[in-house]
């Protein structure tokens, strides 16, 4: 199968359940866009920069950090330095176990004055947003039912706006950093839409899955079967223990927009499957724990 076959495969696996349109995402798109993807996080060499964290009750919902962590993994495995920008209470809860990128700011100047100081310093060579609030036209942030979450979800915007080197942005409704990318295709969407753009926008059914999807290229072209690094089941009970909540049902539990955390373990199995790695059966992973 070439790279090219195999993005596609992979876009359609990505949203084949649709609960929230991003068949109509990913029809706005140009096929070939995790590949595309993939081949920047494939030639960047030094610091990257992942943000995620989505405000839900107080505190942070269990899809973005998920997919983050892995990425954030996988990527160290390859020789990169990662750092993970998100806001309270997140970043607090991740800072013993990783490096930290506090979004602090909470309006657009001193966001942009953040931003641009982190930029200069790191210089990152890549930079991923995963499931992070994007700014809408009225300059507010809004969560899938349509509640304004500006005070409590910082401002990632910034570090892509300003970034020299490639973005890549993950979402999964409309209202997450990127969007701005298919504007034209999610304006009949019920979703207050983000505007907020990146070099290479990638959609799912669950953005944590994203992650998933690059990290089968870097599989294949390294020749190391990094996807099997990573359990979800084990980083949703990391997360649980730290306080996080499905964005959907908004409850403390091992799921990840309502879904199983045996739905995530069986795409990772199918992406490996399609890599032709041995696959690790779901059930033997939860009895594991």
């Amino acid at each position: 199968m070439t790279d090219q076959k195999l993005s596609e495969t992979i876009e359609d696996l990505m949203v084949a359940r649709n609960p929230r349109n991003m068949q109509d995402a990913q029809a706005a798109l140009t096929p070939g866009y995790y590949l595309r993807a993939a081949q920047q996080l494939y030639a960047a060499r030094g610091n990257v920069i992942i943000g995620t964290g989505f405000p839900v009750a107080d505190t942070f919902e269990t899809d973005g950090p998920v997919g983050a962590l892995a990425l954030y993994k996988a990527l160290e495995l390859l020789g990169n330095t990662c750092w993970l920008a998100c806001a309270a209470p997140l970043a607090a809860a991740l800072a013993d176990d990783y490096r930290i990128l506090p979004l602090a700011a909470r309006d657009a100047e001193a966001a942009a004055i953040e931003a641009q100081h982190l930029l200069t310093e790191l210089k990152p060579a890549a930079i991923i947003s995963i499931e992070r609030p994007g700014v809408t036209n009225d300059g507010r942030y809004y969560n899938m039912r349509g509640e304004d979450i500006s005070p409590r979800c910082g401002i990632f915007d910034t570090y892509l706006n300003l970034a020299t080197c490639p973005t890549i942005a993950i979402g999964d409704g409309g209202n997450e950093i990127g969007m701005g990318n298919i504007a034209h295709a999610i304006g009949n969407l019920d979703i207050n839409a983000s505007i907020t753009t990146c070099d290479e926008l990638l959609v799912a059914d669950v953005s944590n899955w994203a992650a998933y999807g690059l990290i089968a290229f870097l599989s294949r072209w390294h020749q190391q079967d990094l996807l099997a690094h990573h359990n979800p089941l084990e980083t949703l009970q990391y997360l649980s223990d730290k306080g996080s909540v499905d964005g959907v049902t908004r409850t403390n539990t091992l799921t990840e927009d309502g879904l199983p955390a045996s739905d995530g373990i069986a795409l990772i199995n199918e992406l490996r499957g399609l890599l032709g790695f041995v696959d690790i059966e779901p059930k033997a992973l939860i009895d594991g724990l």
